[in-house]
């Protein structure tokens, strides 16, 4: 088993100069800020956290690659139009006036960020981010073709060959496979997949559809390929301010420096000598199998993605050399410190500020949902007609002039009226009987009068008034309607 730098020293090299015969034999050193990163070559490893990951790896994916697949009714069942501005979620039909609820899942999605993170540290980084769960992939494919780590490390000094070609090419072919997949699923959220597969087929795709498919597949290449755990470490903010949600109460990763130092290889020359070892025999396996090469045995760092994977092959370690498990775990630091048992760890963790954010997250949640499920089946924009506000017609009434946007929020036909409340002797055209066919959104000019003598009694200048938008049910359904605010104006 070799030995693999830690990342966090290879970004400077010590460099040894003769010391001065005038300096009293002190030696100096001169520190090289910049050296080139070395590449990591992460070590296979298992464990009941790997599992756990290609679980969580297996789920996602499934989930992306097939739902754009599935059909709802005679349309696909989660589709995203641009062009005709509708966003299909199953049973409901979304609008662009539907933002809120985007705007809702982001509180969401935050606040069960800073849950998490408050609870077991960066979970999402290490089970679920799309950056650890496609270089899982990718590495994956790299160990098929080009071996374990010291058979990958073996291949890469070695000079050209055949088996080195065929290894090499075999992986970029697969790594782009994969990648232009992912990129054509990615586009098929937003146009009909189905259509979109026929015209790759036909090379009829349109060119916004060959650049995002090529752009997001090239961005999955580059950063599952090769980028990795430079993601993680320099462009990724959630590693810059993930300090700031950690506290001593925090589950992370640790190495349990009481019970692992000194470390050393054990054996029974070291114990007649009286020299007393810790439990840490210094193999760096957690270091060879870490994704960003960090010593977890240094501390928490931020380069540090939660993945576990050094807890696993620590178990393994300390099985063979007869130790307990647990060198390596999640615990917090007042555990650590403190030499707690898990009851009382684990009573730690649900302390005031989880409380504080499950707690909104939860009437976030339900506040969301329950809009969510009893919004209207339709919405409705009123706007008014500038090129004439309002005109004094026939018999010396009183017209304002209207556009309403009728938007079907259904699959099925609705039928729809259109009356006025708050202003007295009223008359309204165009709003009768108005028919949209499934999420069909439509403008509706309408007219709205009162005579003269109303229009004098209320006086020149903005009367508010309301609008009802009524939608028409058969048989015992209950009737809905919405009431939008405008103004009607009298002139002078």
């Amino acid at each position: 088993m070799s030995d693999t730098p830690s990342s966090a020293d290879s970004t400077k090299r010590v460099i040894p100069i003769q010391p001065d015969p005038q300096s009293s034999g002190k030696r100096e050193e001169m520190v090289s800020l910049y050296k080139k990163t070395e590449k990591i070559y992460p070590r296979e490893v298992a464990g009941w956290f790997v599992k756990w990951r290609w679980v969580l790896v297996w789920f996602t994916q499934i989930i992306f690659y097939g739902l754009p697949w599935l059909n709802w009714g005679e349309r696909q069942a989660v589709l995203f139009d641009l062009g005709v501005r509708r966003f299909y979620i199953f049973k409901l039909v979304l609008y662009p006036q539907d933002f809120i609820y985007l705007t809702g899942l982001l509180i969401i999605s935050a606040y069960g960020l800073f849950l998490f993170t408050a609870v077991a540290g960066r979970l999402w980084c290490g089970y679920a981010c799309p950056q650890s769960v496609y270089t899982e992939i990718f590495m994956w494919i790299e160990r098929k073709f080009e071996g374990d780590r010291m058979k990958r490390m073996k291949l890469d000094k070695s000079p050209w060959s055949f088996d080195k070609f065929w290894r090499k090419a075999g992986t970029q072919v697969s790594w782009i496979a994969v990648a232009l997949w992912t990129g054509f699923t990615f586009v098929g959220y937003f146009t009909p997949i189905r259509v979109l597969a026929q015209e790759v087929i036909s090379f009829g795709m349109g060119p916004w559809e060959a650049f995002w498919t090529l752009f997001y597949g090239f961005a999955t290449y580059g950063n599952a390929g090769y980028m990795r755990e430079q993601v993680c470490k320099y462009m990724c903010p959630y590693a810059r301010f993930q300090s700031a949600m950690f506290d001593r109460d925090t589950l992370i990763v640790s190495y349990d420096t009481k019970r692992g130092e000194p470390r050393g290889a054990k054996s029974k020359k070291a114990d007649a000598a009286g020299q007393v070892k810790g439990d840490c025999v210094d193999c760096t396996l957690c270091v060879q199998v870490c994704p960003t090469g960090i010593d977890i045995r240094n501390g928490l760092q931020y380069e540090c993605i939660g993945c576990a994977a050094c807890i696993d092959v620590c178990d393994t370690v300390m099985d063979k050399v007869g130790s307990p498990r647990g060198l390596i775990r999640y615990a917090t630091l007042n555990a650590l410190d403190n030499g707690w048992g898990r009851k009382k760890m684990w009573h730690r963790v649900a302390r005031p500020r989880v409380l504080l954010y499950t707690g909104i997250l939860v009437v976030v949640v339900s506040a969301f949902l329950y809009s969510l499920f009893t919004r209207a089946p339709f919405r409705v924009d009123v706007v008014r007609d500038r090129g004439a506000l309002a005109r004094v017609v026939e018999e010396g009434f009183v017209e304002n002039v209207y556009r309403v946007q009728l938007m079907n929020a259904t699959e099925e036909p609705q039928r729809y009226r259109i009356g006025v409340e708050q202003l007295s002797q009223s008359a309204v055209s165009g709003g009768d009987e108005i028919k949209l066919g499934p999420a069909e959104a439509r403008w509706v000019p309408i007219s709205v009068r009162v005579p003269p003598e109303v229009a004098l009694r209320m006086g020149s200048g903005a009367h508010g008034m309301t609008l009802v938008i009524e939608q028409v049910r058969r048989g015992d359904q209950p009737q809905i309607d919405l009431r939008e605010r405008t103004t009607f104006m009298v002139p002078r």
